[in-house]
């Protein structure tokens, strides 16, 4: 879809944006400079709401030829002449928020670091998604490649009960076992080897099982009531029922398999699913099934803080996805690095206002 039509999404003014002469759109820019480098390479899919990537890739060409750094009224500019916003008329949108952990980890097992982080074993087998072979469930997105044809691959509890052990695909060892599992539900991390180095590591594969909240597990369980639950709750009912834990942690049966990425910079976030590296407060996961890579996201929520919710009115850039974030106006809000990101990703559960930057059709 370009600007030029309708669609499933309605155009709004620039001027029905709250709080959008207030933001920073320098800042903003220079999170969609990252995508439009990338553009520049592969112009991004079409998805299913139709917003044009070929479109998308003239207004990246735009923003190249702009400075690296341009002031807060030309960002502004920028984003105005070549972009449209379109709201949807599905309601309201809902948002969450992640991060990249960081952890103390060690090349070797030993009594201490025990529980690995794995890259994908030869046999996963990424499935077409236009052409999946038939002998596998519907959706299934990896599968084991055997002899014979395909196959699910293990599940998590399999793994964790040792079904790829002593294959030599251990790439870090952790020292707590729920710290791992949140790296696979974030889908990276920045490790804290034991020579003093930093690694980080990121998504590579999945074991192709649908993905199941181990906070609704616990639900189901009653042992955390609807509305308690944040990371920061199924932490503390992690370590407080460690006879439990590996049994809650394998009802997820999704597993995340692992790739070493360097540490360029450190004010950036890991290479996502758009393939850029994410900025803190300007990266959104989508669903990618219905958005198109790299475009502009106008939101108008609040987030957590110390003092309560505060409002959050930015523009941010479509730049990864997740298994959990299926929808229209369904975002997932990329805070940074570390622990105090963390805090507020973890605590991060609002409603609010989704609107999509379309862009305008080449002249």
């Amino acid at each position: 879809m370009s600007a030029g039509e309708v669609g499933p999404l309605a155009p709004v003014g620039f001027d029905a944006l709250a709080g959008w002469a207030d933001d920073d759109h320098a800042s903003a820019f220079r999170a969609f400079r990252l995508s439009a480098e990338r553009i520049a390479e592969q112009p991004p899919k079409t998805r299913a709401l139709g917003v044009d990537g070929e479109a998308l890739a003239t207004a990246a060409h735009a923003a190249l030829a702009l400075p690296h750094e341009p002031d807060a009224a030309a960002a502004r500019a920028f984003f105005e002449m070549h972009f449209v916003p379109h709201e949807g008329v599905a309601g309201e949108g809902f948002f969450t928020g992640y991060y990249e952990p960081e952890a103390e980890a060690a090349r070797t097992a030993d009594d201490r670091f025990k529980t690995p982080l794995l890259r994908p074993p030869e046999e996963l087998f990424e499935v077409d998604e236009v052409a999946p072979p038939l002998e596998l469930p519907g959706g299934m997105r990896f599968a084991r490649r055997t002899a014979t044809g395909f196959e699910p691959f293990f599940d998590r509890g399999a793994i964790m009960a040792g079904a790829l052990d002593g294959r030599g695909l251990e790439i870090a060892f952790l020292a707590d076992p729920v710290d791992a599992y949140f790296i696979h539900v974030q889908g990276a991390a920045r490790l804290r080897m034991q020579d003093g180095s930093l690694l980080r590591v990121t998504y590579a594969a999945k074991s192709g099982h649908d993905y199941r909240s181990i906070g609704r597990e616990l639900i189901d369980r009653g042992a955390l009531q609807r509305g308690s639950v944040t990371m920061q709750s199924i932490r503390a009912w992690l370590a407080e029922h460690q006879d439990e834990a590996a049994g809650v942690m394998a009802s997820n049966p999704s597993y995340i398999f692992f790739r070493e990425a360097p540490v360029n910079d450190p004010a950036l976030g890991p290479i996502a699913a758009a393939k850029v590296p994410l900025t803190p407060g300007r990266s959104l996961a989508v669903d990618r099934t219905l958005h198109t890579f790299h475009v502009p996201i106008w939101i108008e929520t609040s987030v957590p803080a110390a003092e309560g919710a505060v409002p959050f009115r930015r523009l941010l850039v479509a730049q990864d996805t997740g298994s959990a974030i299926l929808g229209p106006a369904r975002g997932d809000i990329f805070f940074g690095s570390g622990d105090a990101a963390g805090e507020t990703a973890g605590r991060m559960q609002a409603k609010g206002r989704f609107v999509t930057l379309v862009p305008r059709s080449p002249r």
